[in-house]
């Protein structure tokens, strides 16, 4: 069985190589847009001598880029999308090239299985009551517009591919990540808070963070990819054993570095952003309304999350929560200070 992996050499990419490679899976075409980041990937396979990688460089705003990396593949994991830049940008590289890839993959002449790495931000999480458990059953975003640019992006890549399966039939397996974390990723989620003049500003209290360790989220999409019974399905990747964003912030400071925080109480963070977003429209935009009471819903507000549907097909974390804070943070100890 041939797979394409999109986005091979990012932080999730790699991670999905390898664990393709530990489950046997040996015939891996992997998409990169620079074929300079198969290095990472050339160390991966010199631990799998049974491997058989092949790299292609693509972008996917190009179509005719698309259809020799798709040509003779039985699955497809689209792992490549946006993080950040302008608005245009951020449709550009996830919903445009999605479309692209879709349009390449409705007119190959074999089946193919289509594996979409989505996002929690898709989920319509500020409807919800403070404390609502979010899982498959979570209703997607009604109000795409009021979030940031990420999640208006990636609910609209995860729209285009249902609308593209109900029209052609081919199979589809949704996974949606929550923070995916690890050596090499950021360190802090915005769950956890946000840099501003000059201090940290602890926003998510005592909300429990839908963590997943790089590792553990590229074992989900790897298990789901290969089940016969996750076509059609969507499946939420959380870890087991949770921390708290208090819980992280304190392990952070002490194991990585000290850092000055303010905390701030969600009551204070909701009449704060009520401010911000009236100021925002009685200056007709000269203030961005950064924060909004929707943004500090979705963010904030603090839920339970589950991943007894995506046990139900085998999976299990390959990292334990403690292992993987403790391998993230001695990496980010390890890191360079940068230069202010």
């Amino acid at each position: 069985m041939k797979i394409l992996v999109t986005g091979a050499g990012g932080f999730l990419g790699k991670a999905i190589v390898e664990r393709l490679l530990a489950h046997g899976q040996n015939d891996i075409r992997c998409m990169l847009r620079d074929t300079s980041k198969a290095r990472g990937l050339e160390a991966i396979a010199a631990r799998y001598p049974e491997s058989k990688l092949e790299f292609i460089a693509v972008n996917l705003r190009n179509p005719a880029e698309i259809v020799p990396a798709v040509a003779g593949c039985d699955v497809v994991i689209h792992a490549a999308a946006a993080l950040k830049g302008s608005p245009a940008e951020m449709f550009m590289d996830s919903p445009v090239a999605s479309r692209n890839l879709l349009e390449v993959i409705v007119n190959e002449l074999r089946p193919i299985r289509v594996v979409l790495v989505s996002s929690f931000g898709v989920m319509g999480v500020p409807e919800l009551p403070r404390g609502a458990m979010v899982d498959e059953s979570t209703p997607m975003e009604r109000h795409p517009e009021l979030r940031d640019v990420y999640s208006h992006s990636k609910l609209r890549q995860e729209q285009l591919f249902w609308e593209y399966r109900e029209k052609y039939g081919f199979e589809l397996v949704v996974l949606r990540p929550g923070v995916i974390y690890g050596p090499g990723g950021g360190h802090f989620s915005n769950r956890v808070g946000l840099s501003l003049f000059g201090r940290f500003l602890h926003l998510g209290g005592d909300n429990l963070l839908p963590l997943t360790y790089v590792d553990n989220c590229a074992e989900a999409i790897v298990v789901a990819a290969l089940s016969e019974e996750a076509n059609g399905q969507i499946y939420n990747v959380v870890d087991d054993d949770l921390v708290t964003s208090k819980q992280y912030l304190a392990r952070y400071k002490s194991k990585v570095k000290r850092l000055s925080s303010i905390p701030v109480p969600y009551p204070v963070l909701m009449w704060g952003s009520k401010m911000v977003e009236r100021y925002s429209q009685r200056s007709k935009g000269q203030l961005p309304a950064i924060f909004t009471p929707y943004k500090t819903r979705a963010m904030w507000a603090g839920n339970q999350f589950s991943n007894a549907k995506l046990k139900s097909i085998g999976w299990r974390p390959v990292v334990s929560t403690q292992e993987g804070l403790e391998r993230a943070f001695a990496a980010f100890r390890a890191e360079p200070e940068k230069v202010k």
